[in-house]
């Protein structure tokens, strides 16, 4: 990528714009994994069109399966045992509409399916607990879900789902999520996980490859402004909640491919602020003003190294009209080194540090970054496998004004003289803020 503030224009514009109009679906949640029929619960809503959205429907694998007039649904769909593609979408009465893809797993089994965290994972606190029950003795269905923290009935929530954060001191637990049904039986699913102290008293959003918000932009040489619409140049592809290669049993497979030498493909998602896909709308602009410490923290796999020209991983600040880029690149076709983003001249600048990958093995990054008081931009430091390298480089916010509100995370993979295709996988993908 050659022009992060053109980019970073471009991309707040078209997150502004989803903005307006959206889908938002509360049941099932996206990889959803429990028996037939699967409960649906969804609202509409339209900024853009004055009289509103006129009816809401759900494909299932592209087939149009289910609509309803209003801007809201609730119903029940059967499937046979298998994993969907479903999508919810609304349709307003100017002619515009929006979507929301819903990945789901329908099984013959019975019992309690726990899509976050993974068992013997390592995350940071507050640990996002993410849930579904079904019960086959019990025809009257699931009543409420709990969750014990070593023993301990912590949390207790009405309904066959539960998605809630729970705070932890560093340390290991043993945790389970256990469901009753109106029939008196009960079933449960054991989870250890390990609490990092993360960043002091930081919070952490956690396995954020697996959750929702995600959407991707191509970017072609040598402006590498974002194109959605991007013809056969520059090709991309995203699947989420992979088993294998995975180390948590829900990593995401993130592709690039195309005709156009150099093209990259950028993958973003608005954790906090407009558009949030954490539950972090800060819609009263009371958060944002008070982070200043944010650490980048992720696996990654692919066996095509040789293939990518760098691998990009980013954090952005938007807030008070000013955004504030913490880029930072592997290079790997371009001479395997560490590079940061900086604001004032809009340019990579080499650090000097190398980076090295593993090929076929997972490799973990952790980068530690900081807005200051004056709000410039501090590079902390970058971690790969192990070995830190300590960075403490400043850069002015520069000059590239924003009315987004909000922080994004970014995962982009560049092309090299060839364009030529390949694949990496994201896992235990952790945000930590404070």
């Amino acid at each position: 990528m050659r022009s992060y503030c053109y980019r970073s224009i471009f991309l707040i514009l078209a997150l502004a714009a989803s903005a307006r109009a959206s889908v938002n679906v509360t049941s099932p949640t996206n990889g959803f994994t429990g028996s037939s029929p699967v409960h649906y619960v969804a609202t509409g809503s339209s900024s853009t069109c004055n009289r509103g959205v006129a009816s809401m429907g759900i494909y299932v694998d592209d087939v149009l399966t289910y609509v309803t007039q209003g801007a809201s649904l609730n119903t029940d769909l059967s499937f046979n045992p298998g994993t969907y593609n479903t999508v919810v979408e609304e349709w307003d009465y100017c002619g515009g509409a929006t979507y929301t893809p819903v990945n789901i797993t329908v099984s013959t089994k019975t019992g309690v399916w726990v899509t976050s965290p993974t068992n013997n994972g390592t995350v940071g606190s507050p640990v996002n607990y993410v849930a579904t029950a079904t019960t086959g003795t019990c025809q009257k269905g699931v009543a409420s879900m709990g969750i014990y923290i070593n023993n301990v009935l912590t949390y207790v929530t009405p309904g066959a789902s539960l998605n809630t954060n729970l705070s932890f001191n560093p340390g290991t637990y043993n945790t389970v999520v256990e469901e009753w049904d109106y029939c008196g039986g009960a079933a449960y699913t054991p989870i250890k996980i390990t609490v990092n102290g993360g960043g002091g008293n930081g919070s952490t959003l956690s396995a954020i490859q697996g959750s929702k918000g995600w959407v991707a932009y191509g970017e072609y040489p040598p402006d590498y402004n974002i194109c959605t619409d991007c013809g056969g140049g520059v090709t991309w592809s995203m699947d989420q909640h992979i088993k294998s290669p995975s180390l948590s049993g829900n990593s995401t497979e993130f592709g690039l491919g195309g005709t156009t030498a150099y093209s990259d493909v950028l993958f973003t998602n608005p954790l906090i602020g407009q558009n949030s896909s954490q539950g972090l709308p800060d819609n009263n602009h009371t958060l944002l003003p008070t982070l200043h410490n944010f650490t980048y923290d992720a696996y990654f796999y692919t066996g095509e190294l040789s293939l990518s020209q760098a691998l990009e991983f980013d954090t952005s600040m938007y807030f008070d009209s000013l955004s504030l880029i913490f880029g930072t690149q592997c290079r790997i076709a371009g001479g395997n080194e560490w590079d940061v983003w900086n604001s004032a001249s809009s340019h990579w600048e080499p650090t000097g540090v190398s980076c090295y990958p593993v090929n076929n093995g997972w490799n973990h990054v952790t980068i530690e970054v900081q807005r200051q008081s004056d709000n410039s931009l501090l590079y902390e430091s970058i971690t790969l496998n192990g070995n830190k390298a300590v960075l403490n480089r400043t850069y002015s916010h520069g000059s590239c004004p924003s009315s987004w509100w909000g922080i994004t995370v970014n995962y982009q993979l560049d092309g090299n003289y060839q364009q030529a295709d390949y694949t990496t996988y994201l896992d235990n993908f952790n945000f930590t803020y404070w």
